[in-house]
């Protein structure tokens, strides 16, 4: 075995990917012990508590240990991974290369400690035609469940079951364990999932992190409705007891980190922080989809995204513009209130990690087809994932549109920092009063909500009456802005 120096090795510490952030959760390594990494070169992603990031390696070597597994949060500053550089990168791979040769059980894998874990269970054991031997018995509880099946099926009416499609298989296991690697194993016990109950499809029947997915989604598909019988159903213990054996988890459990966790103590924050006010208009906005309708048939805005939230945002900004009071934050420790003279719009997000809130800065310079283009380059990057912690940072004022959901309006919670939110509730078309006639016409209902040390009840209403007002009339959009 060849012993490298320390000065040989470089720790790479998880960095700071926003402002003053103080952990990061790994979601994905994609280098392992003994691969040669080039400068610039991507490593893991990482997700914080604004959205997920790439990190690149700051240098050339080759990985000599990843200090941290897979879902471990790692505060800011701790080393995560150690890399061989210059005359220590050809000796890097020679410990590694032990390790594989001497496969470890999944029990002295586990005994391992945390901060070391060159080899886990599954990777570099060389391909054979080795088979593990079952435990005697294995079959049985399989067998036991197909009995208890059809005595079930009798006592329901139906008469004695079909015979039962080949189960899938267990999972293989050494010694009284399930064969997997310790991020998975933690990633089970979060969701509630038994590995024995688990389908391997990794190498050497190692369950994986999507094996444990799939179960869990399995068992969150619902049962097709059963046959109507005359005979009562069975007691709630029999019900208990026949759900275990098909292993359906009765409760999931899901860790709060990353986006969630910043998002649930940041509404917290806000919610006892901040006193609220939530006042509400009911509006006919026929004319503005109208409006909507005519600009997308315009070449000006060909290849934009052109729909009603652009000109309620449109309408929102004009308003600011009207009553600038409204575009201000309280500063608590200097007992001051702070008038922004620009406006950095939020839009509220929903994604798979969660709400996130990123903003269009300087959305008050834009024309309406450079908003437009900031709206639609905005949305698709939350989609797909890629919003960076700085678009997050600075907003002034939000939209959340809960409309999209077919919900007509709501009390929407301001964002930290922040002196108002609109919520955009769903555009139905209603029976209203037009021209004195009852007509069909296109409705919808705007909640503004507000920082009722800042914005009093004066203010707040004529933010949101000119909102109604533009929406209304969009053609006060040209003489207003």
């Amino acid at each position: 075995m060849t012993t490298m120096t320390d000065s040989s090795v470089r720790e790479f510490k998880m960095p700071d990917v926003g402002e003053g952030l103080t952990e990061a959760e790994i979601l994905k390594w994609y280098v392992q012990p003994g691969d040669t990494v080039t400068d610039g070169q991507v490593v893991c992603e990482v997700e914080t508590a604004k959205a997920a990031v790439e990190l690149p390696i700051p240098y050339d070597g080759v990985v000599r240990e990843l200090h941290f597994p897979e879902g471990t949060t790692v505060d800011v500053g701790t080393s995560i991974i150690a890399v061989a550089v210059g005359d220590g990168a050809a000796a890097a791979a020679e410990p590694v290369q032990e390790a594989v040769d001497t496969p470890a059980t999944a029990e002295a894998e586990e005994a391992k400690p945390p901060a070391r874990q060159p080899v886990l269970v599954g990777y570099g054991v060389s391909t054979s035609a080795t088979r593990r031997r079952p435990r005697k018995g294995a079959q049985a509880p399989a067998a036991g469940a197909e009995a208890s099946a059809a005595i079930q099926a009798e006592m329901n009416g139906h008469g004695p079951a079909a015979p039962a499609a080949p189960a899938a298989p267990a999972a293989p296991v050494t010694g009284d364990r399930p064969l997997a690697k310790p991020p998975v194993r933690k990633l089970a016990k979060d969701l509630g999932v038994d590995l024995a109950t688990v389908a391997p499809s990794g190498p050497d029947g190692v369950i994986t992190r999507e094996d444990v997915h799939a179960a869990v989604s399995a068992a969150a598909e619902p049962a097709q409705e059963a046959p109507r019988s005359e005979t009562p159903a069975p007691a709630p213990a029999a019900t208990a007891s026949a759900s275990a054996s098909y292993g359906t988890a009765r409760e999931t459990r899901v860790p709060v980190k990353g986006v969630r966790k910043a998002t649930a103590a940041a509404m917290v924050g806000s919610a006892f922080t901040a006193p609220h006010v939530t006042e509400f208009v009911t509006v006919d906005v026929t004319r503005t989809m109208k409006l909507v309708e005519e600009l997308k048939q315009d070449k000006e805005y060909a290849g934009l995204r052109v729909n009603p939230l652009l000109l309620i945002a449109k309408a929102l900004l004009v308003a600011i513009k009207r009553n600038p009071d409204i575009n201000a934050s309280w500063d608590e420790a200097a007992q001051e209130i702070v008038v922004k003279h620009y406006v950095n719009l939020g839009i509220a997000a929903a994604t798979p990690r969660g709400l996130i809130v990123p903003n269009i800065k300087d959305a008050h310079a834009q024309t309406l087809p450079q908003l437009a283009g900031s709206l639609g380059e905005l949305v698709a990057t939350a989609r797909e994932g890629r919003t960076s912690p700085g678009a997050m940072q600075g907003g002034t004022v939000t939209i959340t549109n809960v409309g999209v959901f077919g919900v007509d309006t709501g009390t929407p919670i301001l964002n930290p920092g922040e002196s108002a939110i609109l919520a955009v509730g769903a555009i139905k078309l209603q029976p209203w009063v037009h021209k004195g006639k009852v007509k069909p016409r296109q409705v919808t209902t705007l909640a503004l909500s507000f920082d009722h040390r800042l914005v009093d009840g004066e203010l707040g209403s004529k933010v949101l009456a000119d909102v109604a007002a533009i929406l209304e009339q969009p053609k006060r959009l040209i003489s207003w802005a």
